[in-house]
C-alpha cells in the first residue's frame, strides 16, 4: 500500500560479554517482492482439495535495481565499507539469478568506493554464527533478508534488541523486528529497546540526529549499569521499569 520496499534492519550489541563483541551490520531487506507476494494456490487431487500446494516467487529487475541503489547509497552515506550481496543463483537460476545479477550491475558504479562480495545464502547464515566481523553490510531479498535478520539478532542479545525501518519513495513507517508480540502484550515484560531503537531510526530518518544519538547513549547507559534489565537479558525489572531507567538516562 505504502511502497515500503526497502527494509533496512541494524544489528548492534549493546550488550557486553556475549560470544561475539562489537557486532554492527546492516541488514537491507527487499520489502515488496520474492515469495512474500503471496501468489500460491492449492492443486486439487481426486478428494483432496489440498493434494499440491504452488507458489510463486516474483523477482523484477526494476525492483532488484531499486534496492540496490538504495543500500549502496546507504552504505556511502553512513560510511559503510562492504556490502556482501546474498542470494541463491546456484539454484534459483532465474528467480535469485535476477536479484543477483541487477545487484551487481548497480555495484559496479560503487566499487571504487564500496567493497563489494556476495555469498549464497546458507553459507551466509554459518558465516555469520561463525565470525559476524567478516560483514558490514548485507544486500538480500525478502524471504532471506527476513530469516538472517533474525539470525543477527540472535548474535546481539535477541529480537528485543533489533529495530527495523520500512522506507519508500513517499512514506517510511519504523518498527521493531520482532512485530507486535501480542503474546506477551499488557504483560509488563516485554524489551521496549527493539522499539527505542526504532524511535531512533525515525529520528535519524527526519534529520533530528543529535536526538537519535541522545536516545541510543540512553539506552547504553541503561544497558552497561546493568541494575534494571528487562527478563530477555537477564534482569528483573518490568518494561514500565526499564522505560523509566531509560528516560531517567536522557535526563
Amino acid at each position: 500500500m505504502f511502497g515500503l520496499y526497502a527494509n533496512v534492519r541494524p544489528a548492534r550489541t549493546y550488550v557486553t560479554g556475549g560470544r561475539f563483541e562489537d557486532v554492527d551490520i546492516v541488514l537491507i531487506r527487499e520489502n515488496t517482492e520474492g515469495l512474500y507476494v503471496g501468489v500460491e494456490h492449492f492443486i486439487p487431487i481426486d478428494d483432496d482439495p489440498h493434494a499440491v500446494a504452488e507458489a510463486s516467487g516474483i523477482i523484477t529487475r526494476s525492483g532488484s535495481r531499486r534496492i540496490a541503489e538504495y543500500a549502496f547509497e546507504y552504505a556511502i552515506a553512513q560510511g559503510r565499507k562492504k556490502i556482501t550481496i546474498v542470494h541463491k543463483a546456484n539454484i534459483l537460476k532465474c528467480l535469485s539469478g535476477l536479484f543477483l545479477e541487477t545487484a551487481s550491475q548497480v555495484g559496479e558504479k560503487y566499487q571504487d568506493r564500496i567493497e563489494i562480495d556476495t555469498g549464497i545464502v546458507d553459507a551466509c547464515a554459518m558465516q555469520l554464527v561463525q565470525d559476524p566481523s567478516q560483514f558490514d553490510m548485507i544486500l538480500t531479498t525478502n524471504m532471506f533478508g527476513d530469516i538472517l535478520s533474525d539470525l543477527m539478532a540472535g548474535l546481539v542479545g535477541g529480537l528485543g534488541l533489533t529495530p527495523g525501518a520500512n522506507i519508500g519513495k513517499d512514506a517510511a513507517i519504523f518498527e521493531a523486528v520482532h512485530g507486535s508480540a501480542p503474546d506477551i502484550a499488557g504483560k509488563g515484560i516485554a524489551n521496549p529497546t527493539a522499539l527505542l531503537l526504532a524511535a531512533a531510526m525515525m529520528l535519524d530518518h527526519v534529520g533530528e540526529n543529535d536526538k537519535a544519538a541522545r536516545l541510543r547513549d540512553a539506552i547504553q547507559a541503561t544497558i552497561d549499569d546493568g541494575d534494571c534489565l528487562t527478563g530477555d537479558l537477564g534482569g528483573k525489572a518490568g518494561t514500565d521499569e526499564y522505560a523509566q531507567a531509560v528516560i531517567t538516562k536522557l535526563a
